[in-house]
């Protein structure tokens, strides 16, 4: 954590991360809905529904494992030297936006295969953003990412 938060990342880098991080704060899954709804062909209501309701089945867990575990941020526990966003919340585990990336991109992925490499390329960066930003330890988003994998597939399996 202490190396990451200062790291002097590459310009191209802040800006890609800091791209990555305002994209999973909800705009990026919500457009991408929207062009499945319009674009997606038959399974389109059911590719939106499982993705929305393992998104918001995560925020609800999310929000309550956050609670439960009261784990302070990299952020608050020592400053970044390049980032200067501020947290969503107070707590760290799990990552948030490491769950919904997650959660929306399994079952999209599932549906639509062609869609494979852009999808888990912004989940990969969202996640890989909440480290390099100082709001996530490695483990916060590694249990978000699995748990956002696991309410993705499960809704997909409900949806299909």
């Amino acid at each position: 954590m202490r190396k990451v938060n200062h790291w002097p990342a590459p310009r191209w880098i802040r800006l890609w991360m800091i791209c990555a991080t305002r994209g999973g704060d909800g705009w990026l899954w919500y457009l991408m809905g929207l062009a499945i709804l319009f674009f997606g062909g038959e399974p389109r209501f059911g590719a939106v529904g499982a993705a929305g309701l393992a998104a918001g089945t995560g925020i609800m867990l999310f929000i309550w494992l956050k609670r439960l575990t009261g784990r302070r941020r990299p952020c608050h526990l020592e400053p970044h030297c390049w980032a200067t966003l501020l947290p969503p919340d107070q707590f760290s585990f799990p990552s948030g936006h490491s769950i919904t990336a997650f959660a929306v991109a399994t079952p999209l992925v599932l549906v639509y295969p062609s869609l494979a490499v852009g999808l888990i390329f912004c989940a990969l960066s969202i996640a890989v953003s909440r480290i390099l930003l100082g709001m996530h330890f490695l483990s916060d988003v590694l249990a978000g990412c699995i748990l956002g994998g696991a309410l993705g597939y499960s809704a997909y399996a409900i949806f299909f």
